[in-house]
C-alpha cells in the first residue's frame, strides 16, 4: 500500500494541508476575538462562510471537474485556497477574515471532491487501500491543524492563515509537476442540478438530514468550546490535537471493526449516542476546564467512527451515481450544518452551558431521523466486500463519488 507513484504522494500531501483547515483556527478563536474586540457569535462566523460556501459549491463540482479535468480542478482549488488564507491573515477586522474564510471553503470544495479521485485513478493496489491512504491523510490534517494553529497563533494569530498559504504553495507546486494531464469527460458532463434531484431518494435525503443535525453537535465542539476553556493557544492547540488524532485512528481502525461486529446502522447509533452524552457531560460541566478537555479528545473517538460509517452509507445508499449522491450528501449536511457555529456562538453569549445542551439534543434527534431509514442501511451490509476490487477497475464517476468523504 506505501508503494505509492509521486502523483499519489503528492495529492495526498496535499490533502494533509488542505484539512488543516477544518481545525487550524480552533486556537486562535479567542485570539481573534479579544484582539478585533469580537463576541463568539461574530468569531465564529469563520466556520459558518467557510462551510456553507463549501457546501452549496460542492453542486458544482461534479460540473466543474467533468469540464476541465481533475488536475485544473485540484490546482483551481488549492490556488483559492493560497489567496483565501493568505488574505484572510492580513485583514485587520472579523468581517474581512470571513469574507476571505468563505473563498477559502470554495477552494477546499473543489480540492477535497478531486483529490481521492485522484488518488484512487493513480494508486497501486485496492480501492480499499487507496481509501485508507486518503483517510490516514485526512486525519494527519485535522490533527495537525489544530497544533500548527496553536503553535503559530501562540506567537501571532495571523501567522496559521500565513502557514497555510505557504505549505498550500508547496503543495500545488508539487501537484503541478507530480500529476500527468488529463483531459475532460466526452460529451454532455454531469448536470448541475442533478445532486439536487438526487434528493428526491427518501434514503439518501434521511442520512443528509442525520448529518446535518449531528453536525450541530460536532460544530459546538469545534467552534464554541475553545471559549469556555479560556486556555492559550497553544493549549487549545495541543486539545483538539489530541482530539484529531482519535479521530483519525478510529476512522481507519475501528470504524471497520465496528461495522462487522454490529453493522452499519448499529454502529452510527453507537456513535452518535457516545458523542450526545459526551455533550451532554460537557453541558453539565462546562465550568470544569479538565471536563472540557477530556470530552474533546474521547468525542473524537466517537466523530472518526460516524465519519467513516455514515459517508460510506451515502455511497450505497441511493440509486443515483455515486458522485451525483455524494455531491447531494454533502450539500445538506455543509449548508445546514455551517448554522451550527453562528448559532453555538450566539447562546453561548447567554449561557456558556446552552450550545452544549442543544448540541446534544441535535445528535440525539440525528438517532431519531436515522431510524426513517433503517431499512435501507441493511443494504450498506450486504456488501461486505466494497473496496476490495483493484483500482484499475473502478470507473471515473466512481471515484469522484469518494471525493466528498
Amino acid at each position: 500500500m506505501l508503494r505509492q507513484s509521486r502523483t499519489v504522494w503528492a495529492v495526498a500531501f496535499a490533502c494533509v494541508i488542505s484539512f488543516m483547515g477544518i481545525g487550524l483556527v480552533d486556537p486562535i478563536l479567542k485570539p481573534i476575538a479579544d484582539e478585533l474586540g469580537a463576541g463568539p457569535s461574530e468569531v465564529s462566523l469563520l466556520f459558518t462562510s467557510y462551510m456553507a460556501v463549501m457546501g452549496i459549491a460542492m453542486l458544482g463540482t461534479g460540473w466543474v471537474s467533468s469540464r476541465i479535468g481533475a488536475k485544473w480542478t485540484l490546482l483551481a482549488g488549492l490556488a483559492l485556497i493560497i489567496i483565501g488564507s493568505a488574505a484572510a491573515g492580513m485583514q485587520d477586522g472579523v468581517a474581512g477574515i470571513v469574507a476571505f474564510r468563505a473563498l477559502w471553503g470554495l477552494g477546499n470544495a473543489l480540492f477535497i471532491a478531486t483529490a481521492l479521485a485522484t488518488i484512487v485513478r493513480a494508486a497501486t493496489g485496492s480501492v480499499g487501500q487507496a481509501i485508507i491512504l486518503y483517510e490516514a491523510a485526512l486525519g494527519v490534517g485535522i490533527a495537525a491543524g489544530p497544533l500548527l494553529g496553536g503553535w503559530l497563533g501562540s506567537m501571532s494569530w495571523r501567522l496559521p492563515f500565513f502557514g497555510v498559504a505557504v505549505l498550500m504553495a508547496v503543495a500545488l507546486v508539487a501537484t503541478l509537476v507530480s500529476l500527468p494531464p488529463d483531459r475532460p469527460n466526452e460529451g454532455a458532463g454531469t448536470s448541475l442540478g442533478a445532486p439536487l434531484r438526487a434528493l428526491r431518494d427518501r434514503g439518501l435525503l434521511t442520512v443528509g438530514m442525520t448529518a446535518l443535525l449531528y453536525n450541530f453537535g460536532f460544530f459546538t465542539l469545534l467552534a464554541f468550546t475553545p471559549f469556555p476553556l479560556a486556555m492559550g493557544a497553544l493549549a487549545i492547540g495541543l486539545i483538539f490535537f489530541g482530539w484529531g488524532i482519535l479521530l483519525a485512528l478510529s476512522s481507519v481502525f475501528l470504524a471497520p471493526w465496528v461495522q462487522r461486529r454490529i453493522g452499519t446502522f448499529g454502529g452510527i447509533v453507537a456513535a452518535l449516542t457516545g458523542f450526545a452524552l459526551v455533550l451532554a457531560t460537557m453541558a453539565l460541566f462546562t465550568e470544569n476546564k479538565v471536563v472540557l478537555a477530556t470530552g474533546v479528545v474521547i468525542a473524537g473517538l466517537f466523530l472518526g467512527v460516524n465519519n467513516t460509517l455514515i459517508t460510506e452509507a451515502v455511497m450505497k445508499i441511493s440509486d443515483a451515481e455515486r458522485s451525483t449522491a455524494s455531491a447531494a450528501y454533502s450539500f445538506v449536511r455543509f449548508t445546514g450544518g455551517a448554522v451550527a457555529p453562528w448559532l453555538a456562538g450566539v447562546l453561548g453569549e447567554f449561557s456558556l452551558h446552552l450550545p452544549f445542551w442543544v448540541g446534544a439534543v441535535a445528535v440525539a434527534a440525528a438517532i431519531g431521523v436515522l431510524t426513517l431509514a433503517r431499512d435501507r442501511l441493511l443494504v450498506v451490509d450486504a456488501e461486505p466486500d466494497h473496496g476490495a476490487e483493484p483500482v484499475n477497475s473502478v470507473t471515473e464517476a466512481e471515484a469522484l463519488s469518494y471525493g466528498d468523504s
